[in-house]
């Protein structure tokens, strides 16, 4: 008797150094169905789906594709499989064309005067315009990787499997990375490779997305699965509830505001990006001690830029910034540091963490050089390994070997929260969160705007820029809407409602200023 599955995964368990991420996990995906999976962060999910993918082999258990025992072991057996994922963190070489990323390792070979090999790159191109066309996926295929959005990247990794004949794709927090009009663009993709006879696994927490395009959700809790739940049938408090093991809270709760004495002034804020454009125009603000300012935004308004720009990482071309009365425009990213500003920047990988060290070296890389952590120069490891494991106990840090953990093998969603309890155990009197809640589940996104809370509530200033619209009229105290570049409104969050936030971010309304 067939299959009514296309994917079988049974009994399966996967053990890591000091963890177990699978604990007898069955679950069964019908061919043509949008599965979704679904947990915290380090609940699993990726494992799971890396032996799916040929990644990892699982310790115990079974996987049958198409009703046979497979055995998959490398991505490139997935692959004659029919079986591509779709990484969270992008596999790609930036210097490399779009093209030459998605031919990579197959490369069609043509031979001249019938001798001589050579990769037909211009067919391939063709063949990859003509493939992204039919999917609603347009590149340009002949753009460097370096040049590209990451919505665009995004495109490229989604090619990459389809070229490759995937059936069944498995996409990893697809959306983690993207503007809510990206995630609504790909949504209606994922829908559309569903609806062409794919069958395709989302790994995500964002419940929203999950109860738009799903058919079925796996619910995993530190590793075991909890539930199988039909989508349509249950609500997204029920599914937060099963995730997270309790009920979760969708509202921050905050006391009023008490602003006290100005911390952070910026004035007339000029910045050109590297071809000479202007990318933030003339912006002025200010934040007092006491309050949350947040900087609300479609992607690629300047955000970023004014955020990098206070902390040191991109130069102002004109106008200044003051911190405490300071001015620090000219000043280094150490110095700024030292007088008192945190900063989780927007990528954690690229400009939050060092990978390759472990965790107890990243929580303190921002102080190693001072006391308690070295003396005259000499490193004390052993209190920075003291520290470590305090800071992972209190921001509920889950490694597999605690501070011995390389940081790279850790869930995105703890290096994040890694990178904040560095930043806020800093105590510094400016505090800047870009995207602080990017790839991180529910219950981490609710202890993340407590975290934020309280420290207002001592007296910081903050600065928040995020692209999600929900969490800045949660959080913010004072509402920034910036677009191409220019602040078009600056008021009390209390005084705009979303829409009318959403509207000066479209750039459809202007204040009479």
């Amino acid at each position: 008797m067939m299959s009514e599955y296309i994917v079988e995964m049974k009994h399966i368990t996967k053990r890591f150094p000091g963890i177990v991420a699978n604990d007898d996990v069955s679950i069964g995906i019908k061919k043509g169905e949008i599965f979704a999976l679904l947990g915290e962060n380090g609940a699993g999910k990726s494992t799971l789906m890396s032996m799916l993918s040929g990644m990892y082999e699982p310790d115990e258990g079974e996987i049958h594709i198409r009703g046979k025992k497979v055995q998959i072991s490398s991505p490139n057996h997935a692959a004659n499989l029919n079986i591509g994922m779709v990484h969270q963190h992008f596999k790609l070489v930036e210097d490399y064309t779009i093209t030459e990323n998605i031919i990579l390792g197959i490369e069609p070979i043509s031979k001249f005067a019938g001798l001589i090999p050579y990769v037909g790159i211009r067919q391939a191109n063709r063949k990859i315009e003509e493939l992204s066309k039919s999917f609603g996926l347009e590149v340009d295929p002949t753009k460097k990787i370096a040049d590209l959005t990451v919505s665009m990247q995004q495109r490229v990794e989604i090619l990459k499997v389809l070229y490759r004949e995937a059936e069944i794709l498995i996409f990893d927090e697809p959306t983690a990375v993207l503007t809510p009009q990206e995630i609504d663009f790909l949504l209606g993709i994922i829908e559309g490779l569903r609806d062409s006879g794919k069958t395709i696994i989302l790994i995500t927490h964002k419940l929203e997305e999950i109860k738009k395009v799903a058919d079925r959700c796996a619910v995993l809790n530190k590793g075991k699965l909890i539930d199988v739940l039909d989508v349509k049938t249950t609500t997204t408090n029920r599914m937060a509830q099963l995730m997270v093991g309790r009920e979760v809270s969708f509202e921050s709760e905050k006391a009023p505001a008490n602003f006290k004495e100005e911390v952070l002034k910026v004035e007339k804020l000029t910045v050109k990006n590297e071809d000479g454009f202007e990318v933030v125009k003339d912006v002025s603000f200010t934040i007092h001690s006491g309050e949350i300012f947040a900087i609300a935004g479609v992607a690629d308004n300047g955000q970023v830029e004014i955020a990098d720009t206070i902390a040191g990482l991109a130069k102002a071309s004109g106008g200044k910034v003051f911190l405490n009365g300071q001015d620090i425009t000219k000043d280094s990213i150490r110095k700024r540091s030292e007088a008192g500003i945190s900063y989780v920047p927007e990528d954690r990988q690229r400009f939050g963490l060092f990978l390759d060290f472990d965790l107890a070296t990243n929580l303190a890389s921002k102080q190693y050089y001072k006391k308690p952590f070295s003396n005259k120069g000499i490193l004390n490891k052993s209190e920075v390994e003291q520290v470590g494991t305090q800071l992972i106990d209190k921001y509920d840090i889950r490694s597999g070997q605690g501070i011995h953990t390389q940081v790279r093998s850790m869930s995105g969603g703890n290096q994040q929260k890694a990178i904040i309890a560095r930043e806020i155990e800093l105590q510094s009197p400016l505090m800047i969160f870009v995207q602080p809640t990017r790839g991180v589940d529910i219950g981490a996104i609710e202890n993340i705007h407590k975290m934020i809370i309280e420290q207002r509530d001592q007296g910081k200033a903050i600065l928040l820029v995020s692209l999600e619209l929900e969490e800045i009229m949660n959080v913010a105290d004072t509402i920034g809407v910036i677009y191409n570049g220019q602040l078009q409104k600056v008021a009390s969050s209390e005084s705009l409602t979303t829409n009318e936030v959403g509207e000066y971010m479209m750039g459809a309304k202007h204040d009479e200023r």
